[in-house]
């Protein structure tokens, strides 16, 4: 089959790499119909490389039909149309059943001290194979797959794998009172969908990002909209009585604008041996923390700051005189997808589209033009917010 493939610090390619198969009674194949590329794929693309091995199949957000099913697969036959979530769980551990997925204790990577097995998410995670393939094996699919009908779009379904739980966990987290106001930094897809399911739950939605095209988009959808630049707190204060946002949501992570030391350090991490990254990534504070700083200076005291933004240092500094002043309360997390499909998924088949999953995709391309993507995504360049490749693009074309 061919898989989009990480070969070195902004190096992927696509590639023939052999089949998936069943290897345990509990593993399924799908036929990958679209799969799209996460604004966390760009740190394996730019920080994380440590972590990876050259050849490993990146990619967390697929879905399509079953191929085949193992003899211990109950629930799932050929023919059934599945999105797969990104966190690979049981499903009845202590863990699982207590909605925290993302933590399964049958899945956690005990190696490297992490939580479940992720997909396509570097040794930290498992190294499981990814989704931006032809075909994916799915382990344990009995729990891990939501199964969807066949007369909506894959782009009605695609985002239950990661994009539009984790901002629904977000604002979840973010413990917004009613008829408060939600401030969100960064308006990539996650924010973007934070944003709007602020919205669509009643909260007034301020939304801060440098990039006029993601602006633009969530203004289309009832978003107040701010440029980012150096007073950018002072100006959530002005907007709300002084005070800031009852709620912050940082859906940014590890690269954000304006950290220059830190962009420093995590390319001196980049030259290192593996062997001698993997422990400064595990030991140093790399993170460009520019994104999480202004959430937490900007909410108001005894706010709540939500981060969904993925990080990865250990020993980031942070502001804990302001942090205890201010009485803050902060929820972070890799998504728990399972948690949140039965409230999201009704959302998204609504007719009226409410939080216009049919307007968050810019790029809808072959899996062969996957690497020209992962750069043009990571330059944010002609107006680049979401790629959605479609492994069977070309084929159709024909």
């Amino acid at each position: 089959m061919r898989a989009l493939t990480w070969q070195g610090k902004r190096s992927v390619s696509v590639e023939t790499v052999p089949d998936p198969t069943i290897i345990e009674p509990t593993d399924a194949i799908i036929r990958i119909t679209s799969t799209a590329i996460c604004g966390s794929d760009l740190h394996l693309y730019e920080v994380l490389e440590p972590f990876l091995d050259k050849g490993d199949i990146l990619g967390h957000e697929p879905m399509g039909i079953v191929e085949a099913v193992g003899s211990a697969v109950m629930t799932l036959a050929p023919g059934d149309r599945v999105v797969i979530p990104f966190n690979v769980a049981c499903g009845h551990c202590y863990m699982c059943t207590r909605g925290l997925q993302s933590q399964c204790e049958t899945t956690q990577v005990r190696e490297h001290g992490s939580g479940a097995a992720l997909l396509g998410y570097t040794k930290l995670y498992g190294q499981v194979p990814g989704g931006q393939a032809e075909y994916l094996r799915v382990a344990l699919a009995d729990y891990n797959h939501i199964r969807v009908g066949h007369d909506l779009p894959d782009e009605r379904y695609l985002f239950l794998s990661d994009i539009v739980p984790t901002a629904w966990q977000a604002v979840d987290y973010a413990d917004v009172p009613d008829g408060g106001t939600l401030g969100v930094f960064g308006l990539g897809p996650v924010g973007q969908f934070t944003a709007r399911i602020g919205n669509y739950l009643g909260y007034r939605v301020i939304a801060v990002d440098p990039v006029p095209e993601r602006r633009v988009m969530a203004a289309r959808h009832g978003i107040e909209v701010l440029d980012l630049h150096d007073d950018i707190t002072t100006e959530l204060r002005d907007l709300t009585d002084g005070r800031g946002p009852d709620s912050v949501v940082d859906a940014v992570g590890m690269e954000a604008h304006g950290a220059p030391v830190a962009a420093l350090a995590q390319a001196a991490v980049g030259v290192l041996p593996d062997k001698l990254a993997r422990k400064a990534m595990k030991t140093a504070g790399v993170d460009r923390l520019t994104s999480l700083l202004s959430s937490i200076d900007s909410v108001r005291r005894g706010g709540t700051v939500s981060v969904s933004g993925v990080y990865g240092g250990q020993s980031d500094p942070l502001p804990m005189l302001a942090m205890f002043d201010k009485q803050l309360t902060m929820r972070m997390g890799q998504c728990n997808v399972k948690r949140w499909t039965d409230a999201v998924l009704p959302i998204v088949e609504d007719p009226a589209d409410p939080l216009g999953v049919m307007d968050i995709v810019t790029h809808r391309v072959s899996l062969e033009e996957a690497p020209q993507m992962y750069e043009m995504f990571q330059k944010k360049e002609d107006g680049c917010i979401k790629v959605v490749l479609q492994p069977g693009l070309v084929e159709e074309k024909k």
